[in-house]
């Protein structure tokens, strides 16, 4: 069946073309001017049927065509205009009908016309006839078509559709899209044959063609319409060749109208128009609609509405499918580049590219394709740097398209990628991404080498140099022969030569020449010649015969052997030059290259999803092309195989197996080898945490977490007697690394690994595995082997995982192993020598492993075996006891008291056999700890740095055993962390006292400060290893976040890298828990301030724009604004008010936020004088000031102005709002002076105990809600005394006398003071200390208490014996 909307443009195409009867049917512009007369022998309607007697009429216009075939159309007419006519009454049924009896004779017609359009034999009335037909019913379908349309589309907008119900009248075909396909399929039948034959000179009429166009037109503008109406619409334009030029203007202007109002269409008219211009040869049409869009002003693409959306869609596919036809109008697009619309200048890049991709590329371009190249890479190039992040983004894809095309010249590769590696720093996320993708695009297709390392490049650059260089100076050594011109030549011989002419020429005596004048004048004209020729002849005889002869000869021109050695010499020359200068092209691109790379390494860790799967893709691009620095991003990408984020977690596993794991090789053994290859060249110099991602990768690779831990389980267990035999065998001691990683592959099987709920599994003590693993570790503790330890950690590890009563296994190891030292260390030496330092700092370290490793044991092991024990002991007993005693087990168990007890009594027996049993004097381990003791706290004695630090270590080990332990020694212990020399021992001793935190939480808890001290350690390593560490204890909630944290972010701005973004990483993942940080930053602000501290400001304010971008809730930036701005009262120094101002600066204020900040004008406006206070505050204006609204930026700008009198006059000189509004009352500028000083000259001198007494009387209200009393008296009251600087008076002198207001001073008026809610207050004359101080005592507290009433300040009044006579004054 052919798509609907294919056939609706395949019927404009053919209904632009065919005309005999007594009368002609004109096809009318409106429905109603077919019963209108019309003109002569124009058919008129003549019967409109009523909608309700069409049904009848219909049943005769079905009999008639059974009977007739499809020209009873010419006789029923009327009865199709009827019904649309009244189409809006007329019953869904007779609609269906009719539209049914239209596509049967549309059809019938397209199957009787053929054999009529070929007949020579028609005739004229004939012909007519069947024009008539063809014009009715065609007029009649797509009229009724139109209309069925119009309500399906509306329908589908105004309500859902109603399932199984049929409508009413007017609402449309229930199976409109069906029935669509069948009418469509009908028209394109018709439309299909040549029907222009039916019209007189085979010029259709363009009504029959509008009708046509507008079905289809009306069909586009249904979203869900496909692009195969394209066929149709070009039918229709090429078969009406005379009318071709209305058409294309009125197609265009059609277009155009639809895209601006239809988005949808922007596909479907660019395949369209394309159809239309190149297989029907329509051209014009493009340069029609380009032209159009070309001619939109930028105003006009900028309202909303104007389609602009549409536009650069249609003109970004249109490209694409044409793009050799749009170069011609380019120059009209490109105008938009300097338009408002981004849209459009993305659209217009995008086709630039497209002709630089499909058209202006290759070498066999003329002089104007070049031309036109290089100005569309110009213009490409400009918006590399465009305002809008979306079009630099889309351009570098365009450029990415152009590259993997080959298409960029190699001139312009330099140029391109420095452009793209500088979009790495762009601000936008696509930007960035799309950088990344283009400069994975150049190396993949670059054309230089496979290999781009710039220093193996380096020395083939050099040698091609030199060698160029020993060309030109042998070219230049051979110095030419210097050629003489032949002008020169005879310059030189032209005055000798004519001297011996005249010689040899001239007559011997006068009398010969008398004697030839007699002779006769005409023998001397004949023989002219002959003298003339003798002449030269003797010229030439004598130049032959001179000396110069062989000079003469050597002018001449070279011969072809030497212009053959001297083009070959410049052929050489100038391939050399080449090939010097494509060296340089590849250096420049590999450094460019690796400057790249270090750019994206930095973003393997970013936020983005998206980037960091980029950033992957591209390091395994540069990877396998062998750049330089290439394999650092490769294994900088490791750790993130336990992202989170399984989109990135793939692409690093991806990645890998696309680079290590993806074996190549004819046979299996082959591609094993291979692989065992790779793996093995990314287990050089690999860390531990580097194993273990590659063991991950590898699990994620083949197998599931199961699968794989059988897989493993079953090769180590059916090759342990070949491992223990070749890894651990006579030759151990010859490679310890070897033995240590047999060891952790052998634990990789265990139990521990898989937490099986069975019996666990174990070997007994005489297997080989144990005796090959003592026997190795007790013969290293006399060796110097610097991969010992290593092997010795986990050869103990393995002892206590596989073995049966691992704890005597170990004992007889330690007491092997002492035997060894001693019968290797002589009887008159001691252990102060070198040697045997190392070997004792040895056995201390054995001594250290096996003392926790019994403690794991006890707590893991032994637990889980208890544990399974007791579960089938339960087990066994359930299934022994009768219904009444499991009746009363189930409600034991469902209250919890069977497990918990006996849970409770395991644990006691572990923590027993720890507290009593591990430290006994008949316990081994009892016997090294005054040792480790001693070498810990004698650093002086035990000064060499490996004893110390094995001796730091074990004792720490030796602390996890019990509380008893830990608290006996961990003051050594702490000393040795804060007193050490040596970097090393500081280190392990954080790292050992992170575990005691852990396990003994409150024995640590007073050392916290000492541990957070690390932070500011001298060392990078100490530092490193000391925020990571309580990166754990804090995130774990094992250690409270205090103020201490601001050690943590001073390290925002430490030297090294590296511990920078582990600060970084500690305060994202602190910003995830509710509010820590918006708790935390007071504190942090008042210690980074300290001027003890001495942190320079800008790393101050570094600091603090980190942390405060944590903080993102309003609510929470409202309660920061009003806690800094108390901070100004208690700042002591300008350092410490500029740092709270800035703090200030940095905060995301809104309106609230705002409101607040001025609420608290009084905490900062005495310090406004000062640039450091002022600038901050100015700036937090201006970031307001960016989208407020109108009456809010008015606000602003009336603050803003406050601030700069302020800070331009001082706070003195300046007058309140409130004075203002006064004085605009009383209406004179006379009172000003008093307003501008309400405090008076004795007022302000008075006290002595700060600079303002109402700095210090409203420090009270602060807690006035409270009315807290205290000996009597009242916050409030003692805030009055310490103002207006009276003693206090004693609460036993406190009687009725006490009450008394006191006397005035002064008679005059008596000002008067008024409080409202609205903080107004007016005064009058001069008021003392006291009356100031209950006046900024009412104002504080309005301002912290906002919504309480006037009536709680008076009841907090009363609290205050000693001022009773301010009630009066409310």
């Amino acid at each position: 069946m052919v798509n609907s909307n294919t056939v609706a443009i395949e019927l404009v195409n053919c209904c632009f073309f065919d005309s005999g009867m007594s009368w002609d049917f004109f096809v009318p512009v409106c429905v109603g001017d077919l019963v209108k007369t019309g003109g002569i022998n124009q058919y008129v309607v003549q019967d409109v049927v009523p909608p309700k007697q069409l049904p009848p009429y219909l049943s005769k216009f079905k009999a008639a065509l059974r009977s007739h075939g499809p020209l009873c159309v010419l006789e029923h007419f009327d009865t199709g205009y009827s019904v649309l006519q009244h189409y809006n009454s007329v019953e869904l049924g007779v609609k269906e009908d009719m539209l049914e009896l239209l596509v049967q004779v549309v059809s019938g017609l397209a199957a009787a016309l053929p054999s009529l359009l070929v007949s020579v034999s028609v005739t004229a009335a004939e012909r007519k006839e069947k024009l008539n037909a063809v014009k009715m019913s065609v007029y009649l379908l797509c009229k009724l078509t139109e209309t069925l349309e119009s309500d399906s589309y509306r329908q589908t907008l105004v309500r859902p559709a109603q399932g199984g119900k049929k409508g009413k009248a007017g609402e449309g075909l229930l199976q409109w899209d069906s029935e669509r396909e069948k009418v469509l399929q009908a028209l394109v039948q018709l439309l299909q044959l040549d029907i222009r034959s039916l019209w007189s000179l085979s010029l259709v009429e363009e009504e029959f063609i509008s009708c046509v166009t507008c079905c289809c037109y009306k069909l586009l503008e249904n979203p869900t319409i496909s692009h195969k109406y394209n066929h149709l619409l070009g039918k229709s334009l090429t078969k009406s060749r005379t009318t071709l030029t209305h058409v294309i203007q009125y197609t265009y202007v059609k277009v155009i109208q639809l895209l601006q109002h239809f988005e949808q269409l922007s596909s479907v008219f660019a395949q369209a128009v394309s159809v239309w211009s190149t297989e029907y040869g329509v051209r014009a049409i493009i340069g029609e609609v380009i032209r159009e869009i070309g001619q939109k002003s930028s105003e006009e693409l900028a309202r909303e509405g104007s389609g602009v959306k549409a536009f650069a869609t249609f003109l970004s596919e249109l490209g694409t499918l044409v793009p050799e036809l749009m170069i011609p109008n380019i120059s009209v697009l490109i105008t938009h580049l300097e338009g408002e619309s981004h849209t459009m200048r993305v659209a217009v890049c995008e086709v630039l590219g497209e002709m630089l991709v499909r058209v202006l590329c290759g070498d066999g371009l003329d002089e104007s394709g070049k031309a036109d190249r290089d100005r569309f890479f110009d213009t490409l190039q400009e918006h590399l740097h465009d305002t809008h992040s979306h079009v630099r983004a889309r351009v570098l894809q365009v450029y990415t398209r152009i590259v993997n095309s080959k298409a960029l010249p190699l001139c312009r590769y330099s140029e391109v990628m420095e452009l793209a590696v500088g979009r790495l720093m762009d601000k936008s996320i696509n930007a960035v991404k799309s950088a990344i993708q283009l400069l994975a695009a150049f190396i993949a297709h670059n054309p230089y080498s496979c290999k781009l390392s710039s220093a193996d490049l380096k020395k083939p650059l050099e040698k091609e140099t030199a060698k160029l260089r020993e060309m030109k100076e042998k070219l230049q050594g051979k110095a030419p022969v210097a050629v003489i011109k032949a002008s020169e030549l005879w310059a030189a011989m032209e005055p000798e030569l004519l001297v011996t002419v005249r010689t040899e020429l001239e007559p011997t005596s006068e009398a010969e020449n008398e004697q030839q004048e007699d002779n006769g004048r005409d023998v001397e004209e004949e023989k002219e010649e002959e003298d003339d020729r003798a002449t030269a002849v003797k010229i030439a005889q004598y130049l032959r015969s001179d000396e110069d002869n062989s000079e003469l000869s050597q002018n001449l021109p070279p011969t072809p052997q030497k212009e053959g050695e001297k083009e070959g010499e410049d052929g050489e020359l100038k391939k050399q030059e080449m090939l010097v200068q494509y060296l340089k092209d590849t250096e420049t691109f590999a450094l460019q290259v690796e400057r790249a790379i270090s750019v994206i390494n930095t973003m393997l860790y970013w936020k983005t999803t998206s980037v960091v799967q980029e950033a992957v893709q591209f390091c395994v691009t540069v990877c396998e092309f062998s750049v330089a620095n290439s394999v650092s991003g490769v294994r900088k990408m490791l750790p993130l195989v336990w992202s989170t984020d399984a989109a990135i977690k793939d692409a690093v596993v991806q990645a890998y197996r696309r680079l290590y794991l993806n074996p190549q090789g004819d046979t299996v053994r082959t591609k094993a080898q291979t692989l065992v290859d790779s793996l093995s060249e990314l287990m050089v110099d690999a860390s531990l945490g580097t194993i273990q991602c590659l063991e991950e990768i590898v699990s994620n690779s083949y197998y599931s977490n199961m699968d794989y831990f059988c897989v493993m389980r079953e090769v180590v267990l059916s090759n342990l007697d070949t491992l223990c035999s070749v890894a651990l065998g006579e030759k151990v001691t010859e490679d310890f690394l070897l033995a240590r990683d047999t060891a952790i592959t052998i634990c990789s099987i265990t139990d521990h690994v898989r937490q099986s709920k069975g019996a666990p599994f174990r070997l007994p003590q005489d297997h080989q595995l144990f005796t090959c693993l003592t026997q190795a570790v007790a013969e290293g503790v006399v060796m110097e082997d610097p991969y010992w330890q290593g092997f010795m950690e986990q050869a103990v590890r393995l002892i206590y995982f596989m073995a049966e009563s691992p704890d005597q296994l170990c004992s007889r190891l330690l007491q092997r192993s002492c035997a060894v030292l001693s019968q290797h260390t002589p009887n008159h030496a001691c252990f102060s020598t070198t040697v045997n330092c190392v070997c004792l700092a040895q056995l201390l370290a054995l001594c250290g492993c096996v003392a926790f490793w019994q403690v794991s044991h006890l707590e893991r092991s032994v637990s889980a075996e208890l544990r399974r024990r007791r579960g089938e002991t339960e087990e066994r007993e359930e299934k022994e006891k009768g219904p009444s005693n499991k009746a009363k087990s189930a409600m034991e168990e469902e209250l919890g008291l069977i497990g918990a007890s006996a849970e409770d009594t395991e644990a006691e027996l572990i923590r027993k056999i720890c507290e009593t049993e591990l430290l006994a004097e008949e316990n081994l381990l009892c016997a090294f700890l005054p040792l480790l003791v001693r070498v810990c706290s004698s650093p002086g004695r035990y000064s060499h740095p490996q004893l110390t630090t094995a001796a730091c270590l074990a004792l720490s080990q030796y602390m996890m055993i019990s509380p008893s332990a830990c608290e006996e020694n961990i003051r050594l212990m702490f000393t040795v962390l804060e007193r050490s020399t040596l970097p090393v021992v500081r280190a392990n001793a954080i790292i050992a006292l992170g575990d005691l935190t852990v396990r003994f939480p409150n024995i640590l808890e007073p050392w916290t400060q000492n541990l957070y001290a690390r932070l500011s350690d001298e060392v990078p390593s100490v530092r490193q290893t000391a925020v990571t560490v309580l990166t754990q204890l804090v995130l774990k909630d094992v250690l409270k976040v205090k103020g201490q944290v601001s050690e943590v972010a001073v390290l925002l701005i430490d030297p090294e890298p590296h511990i920078t973004s582990l600060a970084l990483n500690f305060f994202n993942e602190l910003a995830s828990k509710d509010n820590a940080i918006y708790n935390l930053l007071p504190d942090i602000i008042s210690r980074l301030s300290d001027p003890e501290r001495g942190i320079p400001s800008d790393n101050f304010n570094t600091i603090m724009k980190q942390l405060f971008s944590y903080i993102t809730k309003e609510r929470q930036t409202e309660s920061l604004v009003e806690k800094l701005c108390q901070r100004f009262r208690t700042a002591k120094t300008e350092r410490q008010w500029c740092d709270v101002a800035m703090s200030l600066s940095l905060l995301s204020m809104c309106e609230r936020g705002f409101k607040r900040l001025q609420e608290c004008w009084e905490c900062y406006s005495d310090k406004l004088t000062e640039p450091g206070v002022y600038q901050p505050l100015l700036s937090i204006t201006a970031k307001l000031r960016r989208g407020a609204k109108p009456q809010f930026k008015a606000q602003i700008d009336e603050f803003e102005k406050r601030l700069t009198a302020v800070h331009t006059r001082g706070l003195e000189n300046v007058e309140s709002p409130e004075m203002d509004e006064e004085n605009q009352k009383q209406g004179g500028p006379s009172e000003r002076t008093v307003a501008q000083t309400p405090l008076g000259t004795k007022g302000r001198t008075r006290t002595k105990r700060g600079r303002y007494s109402e700095d210090l009387a409203v420090q009270g209200p602060a807690v006035c809600n409270r009315a807290c009393r205290k000996d009597g008296y009242c916050f409030v009251t003692r805030i009055f005394f310490f103002v207006t600087g009276q003693s206090k008076p004693s609460v036993s002198n406190r009687g009725d006398d006490s009450f008394v207001t006191p006397q005035r001073t002064r008679k005059s008026k008596k000002p008067v003071v008024t409080f409202s809610s609205d903080e107004e207050e007016d005064e009058e004359g001069e008021c003392n200390d006291f009356d100031n101080s209950v006046f900024h005592l009412h104002r504080h507290y309005r301002l912290c208490c906002p919504f309480q009433s006037n009536s709680h300040f008076v009841q907090l009044i009363y609290c205050c014996d000693d001022i009773h006579f301010s009630i009066h004054k409310i």
